[in-house]
């Protein structure tokens, strides 16, 4: 087994004990702040614009991208990708004639059931139209890494390539996160399936610490920023110590991908870096995010209500499904204030919302099951190449 990724997750990945190269741009490029923060308003004024702005990085580093591929699938039984640069990944599958397994941690293909309060039909087709703008502009790119792969001009757009060679698009959610998706995709067979959130629930440094205070008091809210940089984490800080002073709440900040050492102290708040949020939020009052995939699954697994604050990527997606789930509600993160913090926590600390929140739980595949599905499913695909050839 190889791993390529970002060059700035090599250090962390390397501890698995397996090969790994660096592989396209750093994670803060893909997920710049600024541009997080200001998406949904540009989207709004100039959606084609915004569109071409997020995809920009995929289509600079593609070329790159197809060169590390190539190297590493040489002899390779499978090819395995997320979702940044699949296409570039199913263009060099199809040269190798080896399987694809892309892995989708929220429902990219086109649906009706991204955006519940539209009509179906409009979802779907708006789903279709923003995977053929995405083939068009970078259809220059992509027809590069077709030539120097002698592989002949790409006629239609890559998910449909990827459909007719079978190739399967693993859902790494649960599909009880999606009410009717699976109804909707039922026609698929085995080629799309659900399999659960994949997370390692890797133990940390600050295991024993966190243990430790949380032992020490009442259950906190949990407030977890994820990888992406606060932009001034002493404000997001005094922000969440004000709003919790007002509830009467402890606060736990698990800033995992932000500088934290100037950080003023609050005797109600601690504050630590990256978290087990495995251990930690069942043992939370609430948890407080900013909505990514994993974030989310490990909040709805913990079965504590959430509030997503959300900014960009799929993590508006993720909110609104907290929300349509009654489990949680959510908030653009660049709105939220200490009072409007003050009022959603309100509403998620409800007896109602925590009884939901639990009996929901019962409904979400455990992390070790769905490691071991996803296993299984990238075991027979390499078996199978191995027994065609």
């Amino acid at each position: 087994m190889r791993i390529a990724l970002p060059p700035d997750l090599i250090g962390f990945a390397r501890t698995t004990g397996l090969p790994t190269v660096p592989y396209g741009p750093p994670v803060e490029v893909m997920l710049n702040e600024d541009f997080a923060k200001n998406f949904w308003a540009g989207f709004l004024r100039n959606p084609l614009g915004s569109l071409r702005d997020m995809w920009a990085p995929i289509a600079e580093h593609w070329q790159d991208a197809s060169a590390t591929l190539t190297e590493l699938a040489v002899e390779a039984d499978l090819l395995s990708t997320g979702l940044n640069f699949e296409q570039a990944a199913a263009n060099v599958a199809e040269y190798y004639n080896i399987p694809l397994i892309a892995l989708h941690h929220f429902p990219m293909r086109p649906n009706g059931r991204l955006v519940p309060a539209l009509p179906p039909a409009l979802v779907r087709t708006a789903g279709v139209i923003s995977e053929w703008l995405f083939w068009r502009s970078t259809r220059n790119v992509e027809d590069a890494q077709r030539r120097l792969l002698e592989l002949p001009r790409a006629t239609r757009r890559s998910s449909r390539r990827i459909a007719e060679h079978g190739w399967l698009e693993v859902q790494a959610y649960d599909e009880s996160c999606v009410p009717g998706l699976a109804d909707e995709w039922a026609d698929l067979g085995r080629r799309r399936p659900f399999v659960g959130a994949l997370t390692m629930e890797l133990g940390t440094r600050t295991d024993a610490a966190v243990a430790s205070w949380l032992a020490a008091g009442e259950p906190p809210i949990c407030f977890a920023t994820g990888s992406i940089p606060v932009e001034s984490p002493a404000d997001t800080v005094a922000m969440i110590a004000t709003a919790c002073a007002q509830l009467g709440e402890r606060a736990l900040v698990c800033f995992g991908g932000t500088d934290f050492s100037e950080v003023p102290e609050y005797d109600h708040v601690k504050v630590v870096g990256t978290a087990n949020y495995a251990e930690v939020f069942p043992a939370c009052r609430a948890v407080v995010h900013h909505g990514g995939s994993g974030t989310t699954a490990a909040s709805l697994r913990a079965g504590v209500p959430t509030l997503v604050l959300w900014s960009t990527a799929d993590q508006p997606y993720w909110g609104n499904q907290v929300k349509r789930l009654e489990v949680g509600t959510a908030r653009r993160f660049s709105a939220t204030t200490a009072k409007t913090l003050v009022t959603d926590l309100r509403r998620i600390r409800t007896p109602e919302y925590a009884v939901r929140a639990r009996e929901f739980a019962t409904r979400v595949t455990r992390s070790a099951d769905a490691v071991a599905q996803a296993a299984d499913l990238f075991e027979s695909a390499a078996v199978a190449q191995r027994a065609a050839n």
